[in-house]
């Protein structure tokens, strides 16, 4: 992932804000449940050569990247969707592949957010629900991700879309333009409707737009893309401000986690997943299995 990518990493705050006032209502407004909570961490693809001889055993083909992925991760962020449609025998396929309570997570294509816009974009909508309800009971949280220049004057898109969405279709959905993350009487609107309907308000975390670390829940759901910057110091940091944050929300009655570790170089999300998970089970008392390395990766030690 580029986005957000800087060049002079130790000139970034990385501080994660307090949480945002739609957060703490949404906490206090919850009925605390006793059912654990559903945690998915994972990566943005399996298709990674070089992950061979890292999670994926020597000698491994292309073919069978999936099939050892699911072995190490009860999660995957599909962001191929967004560039294409598969056929839903490929889906199927997948699928088929992966564990009873493995979740994908499809980002919706392109076509539908960059070139309609979320206009006259039926025919694509129904084209992508067909295509990825192939997944079955493994569709997790699909994703709508709109441009740098979708500000909140295109707020009424955005209200019809959504409303025209499956009321049972899991969704999640990511502002990059600024001005959704200010005070404005547009912006709120948006916001309370996302409530209303249950669509997940996704938080992205980069080094170069902190704006859009907005900390803002709109549904017991956090959809986290976390984005590092190959196993720099601070990446361990952050993820270790990132545990406690998640700890008090599960205290609070968070309901389900998608954290998805992503770099600017995917090469070292494996590592980066595996101090996650490790540190998120020592932290909360939890038994996720963390990622078996065959490099002999050790954390480092602050």
């Amino acid at each position: 992932m580029e986005f957000g990518r800087v060049e002079n990493i130790d000139a970034v705050d990385f501080a994660l804000p307090k949480d945002d006032k739609y957060t703490l209502a949404l906490f206090k407004g919850l009925k605390k449940k006793k059912a654990a909570p559903q945690i998915f961490i994972g990566c943005a693809k399996w298709g990674r050569p070089d992950w061979i001889g890292k999670i994926y055993p020597k000698g491994t083909k292309p073919t069978d990247f999936l099939k050892h992925y699911v072995q190490h991760y009860n999660c995957i962020e599909l962001n191929a969707f967004f560039y294409q449609l598969f056929p839903v025998s490929t889906v199927e396929k997948w699928a088929a592949l992966a564990p009873d309570d493995f979740k994908f997570c499809p980002k919706f294509t392109n076509s539908i957010t960059h070139i309609r816009r979320l206009k006259n974009a039926q025919k694509e909508t129904d084209a992508f629900l067909e295509t990825v309800h192939g997944f079955g009971k493994k569709l997790g949280t699909s994703f709508i991700q709109l441009g740098d220049n979708f500000g909140p004057k295109h707020y009424e898109s955005i209200h019809d879309y959504l409303k025209s969405l499956p009321k049972d279709f899991d969704v999640a959905l990511e502002f990059r333009n600024h001005e959704w993350f200010t005070d404005n009487t547009v912006a709120d609107e948006t916001w309370h409707l996302m409530k209303e309907l249950g669509v997940t308000s996704i938080i992205t975390d980069t080094s170069g737009r902190r704006d859009v670390l907005s900390m803002r829940l709109t549904t017991p759901k956090a959809f986290i893309r976390y984005v590092g910057n190959g196993l720099h110091p601070t990446d361990y940091k952050r993820i270790d401000e990132w545990i406690e944050r998640i700890a008090t929300w599960l205290e609070e009655g968070l309901q389900t986690l998608y954290f998805f570790i992503h770099q600017h170089d995917e090469l070292y999300s494996p590592e980066l997943s595996k101090y996650m998970i490790d540190g998120l089970n020592k932290r909360c008392g939890l038994k996720l299995k963390p990622p078996t390395l065959l490099n002999g990766y050790q954390a480092p030690l602050f």
